[in-house]
């Protein structure tokens, strides 16, 4: 068999819904689209946008997340139509089989694992710091030891410095959400639509507040004139931080891993992406203009919490604590939506026998992919437990953007080998939007670091021999 062999898209919607594997549908378009707003609002909106603004556009960056959205809506519009077309889980992966044939839909597949795993093994980490800080405010002092890494050094209470243990708090919330993941699809949906409530609210009432506090003198400069080198301020410098935020934004694509547990994937499945997209760029918007409303953008510099500078400037100190739930509550949901997403992907890639049955296997109560939720949660508590996550960070983008990239070509690729195919949503202006979204992504990646290309490529030739070695032979495509 050809390794470029592709998989009609007609066997795979035929096959979603046949056999034991069978998914339950559950969800409707707003707990798409609260997976969505899960997926995408963490603590990047708190920490991003003042340095966007100290080190590249300053009161502009509003104008820099107006950019990164369009960036991402290029990307967003591909995955809708893709997603009406075929409407089952996989994501980029099962959407690049139909495209570009199996051994391009491998090397997606393994790149979102590693998207998936490393991003959910950071923002545990964060999420452990997070909470406690969150706990000491209250008084309540966790074992040092136990909070870090055996790679992090830790300070005790006697002011001596020692290795970390293990970092249980990271642990815990690895195990947490995936025991909820196991037990079902819908369970899951209500707790993360419960938190999105919680961490939206929290950015309104700061916006809210803030607006009050807002010192009209430090829109002036609105655009800061260029210093003189590329992306300090002026429209390079607008461009700059474009690129710096465009991550706040990632994770929309994990609401098309959901489609096959959707009523009626083909409209809510582009409602939840687009929907979750536009919400969460108001939000991003409005938030931008009232932090840099309120602390000068020359203040910001070298402040490792501006939003938390900017509440010291009101009389509610509360406000902080509030901030903070919010963090909190943003990387629960985000990772919530990781691991879904994750076992989601490797549930597609274990159907078509590129990967061992067990990671297929449907609970008959639950109906979930159990056993791969089991699988990602000793694989992923134990890094996030015991090793400093934090380098591979890049990792995320590098993935995504890859990924971005397939879906992109893919919606090409289809309106030209397949134009009579059923499309409950098409993308417009085709081919200009598509090839558009293509070349953000590709000058996303290229600004990248080399170490993360390097991690990438040695990732992506470890699937390679996988591929060869198990996947090729016991393809389903490939039997039949």
């Amino acid at each position: 068999m050809s390794l470029f062999a592709r998989k009609p898209v007609g066997q795979i919607i035929t096959e979603s819904d046949a056999g034991e594997h069978k998914l339950k549908r559950t969800l409707g378009p707003k707990s798409l689209i609260a997976l969505g707003i899960g997926a995408i609002i963490g603590a990047g909106l708190f920490s991003l946008t003042g340095i966007a603004a100290a080190e590249n556009a300053g009161p502009a960056v509003v104008l820099s997340f107006v950019v990164a959205a369009i960036g991402c809506a290029f990307a967003g519009m591909c995955y809708s139509e893709l997603a009406s077309m075929i409407p089952v889980a996989g994501s980029a992966y099962t959407y690049s089989y139909a495209t570009m044939g199996e051994l391009v839909a491998w090397i997606i597949g393994w790149d979102l694992v590693l998207e998936y795993a490393v991003a959910a093994s950071v923002v545990a980490v964060s999420w452990s710091r997070y909470v406690i800080s969150f706990l000491k405010d209250f008084g309540i002092q966790l074992p040092a030891q136990f909070t870090a890494c055996p790679f992090d050094q830790v300070v005790l209470a006697d002011g001596t410095q020692v290795a970390g243990i293990i970092n249980i708090p990271a642990i815990l919330i690895i195990v947490l959400v995936s025991i909820l993941l196991m037990i079902g699809i819908h369970e899951s949906s209500r707790v993360n639509a419960v938190i999105v409530v919680i961490k939206v609210a929290v950015v309104l009432t700061f916006i809210g507040v803030g607006f009050h506090y807002i010192d009209w003198n430090n829109y002036t400069p609105f655009i800061p004139p260029n210093t003189g080198k590329f992306g300090e301020y002026g429209l390079s410098g607008i461009m700059r931080a474009a690129g710096v935020i465009f991550f706040a934004f990632i994770g929309f694509d994990a609401v098309s891993t959901a489609a096959q547990e959707s009523r009626r994937p083909q409209r809510d499945v582009p409602v939840g992406i687009i929907g979750s997209l536009l919400i969460c760029t108001v939000l991003y918007l409005l938030f931008s203009f009232v932090l840099t409303g309120m602390v000068n953008y020359t203040l910001m510099k070298g402040d490792a919490a501006p939003v938390a500078t900017a509440i010291n400037l009101t009389p509610y100190p509360w406000l902080q604590l509030m901030i903070k739930l919010g963090i909190i509550c943003g990387f629960t949901s985000v990772i919530l939506v990781l691991l879904l997403g994750q076992s989601r992907v490797f549930y597609s890639m274990s159907r078509d026998g590129l990967l061992p049955p067990a990671f297929s296997n449907i609970h008959p109560q639950w109906k979930t992919p159990w056993l791969s939720n089991l699988i990602f949660m000793v694989f992923i508590g134990f890094f996030a437990g015991f090793f400093p996550i934090s380098k591979l960070g890049h990792m995320t983008s590098i993935g995504t953007l890859l990924a971005f990239i397939i879906v992109c070509a893919g919606v090409l690729i289809l309106r030209k080998t397949q134009p009579e195919l059923v499309r409950h949503y098409r993308v417009p202006c085709v081919p200009l939007f598509p090839i558009l979204g293509i070349l953000v992504c590709l000058s996303m990646m290229t600004s990248l670091d080399v170490e993360t290309w390097i991690r990438l490529i040695i990732w992506l030739l470890i699937g390679l021999v996988i591929y060869f070695c198990y996947s090729r032979r016991h393809s389903r495509l490939s039997k039949s």
